[in-house]
């Protein structure tokens, strides 16, 4: 490469993160190690910043940085053919955010349901035959039947 790649800073700012993760993304093999200026300066090409936003994009869509990484190898070397991995990767994540929502419509009905009933204290209300929390189960034997919360 020329010394007219771009610098560390420069490729930071364009991919809108900080040195210190374009050195850690390095180390963990998700960039390729850069060329050097005369002076001993990283350069990077237009590519890096690219696949900065790539990762960056992939970990706000869920995915782990290890996940990244793998799709990321996969595409190095897939050389013109199709890969098998980023549909299959995607149909996966995207079941583990249908079971993730699942789950906070679960935790949002019950805290909708101890708000309305008021609830203040959380040891007097899982001893209340009708405590809207989860951990009611829990709770079974300490039961009595008094007001709820």
């Amino acid at each position: 490469m020329s010394a007219t790649g771009l610098r560390s800073g420069q490729v930071a700012e364009a991919a809108g993160v900080n040195i210190q993760t374009l050195r850690y993304y390095e180390r963990r093999g998700l960039l390729t190690v850069p060329d050097r200026s005369p002076g001993g300066h990283r350069l990077y090409d237009q590519e890096t910043v690219t696949v900065l936003r790539v990762i960056k994009a992939a970990q706000r869509l869920g995915f782990t940085l290890e996940e990244v990484a793998e799709l990321l190898e996969a595409g190095r070397h897939r050389h013109g053919r199709v890969v098998a991995g980023l549909q299959e990767r995607a149909a996966a994540k995207l079941a583990e955010v249908d079971a993730k929502i699942a789950d906070l419509h679960t935790i949002r009905a019950a805290l909708v349901t101890a708000v309305d009933a008021g609830c203040d204290d959380l040891t007097a209300c899982a001893a209340s035959p009708c405590c809207p929390l989860p951990f009611t189960d829990l709770a079974e034997e300490n039961r009595h039947a008094g007001p709820c919360c």
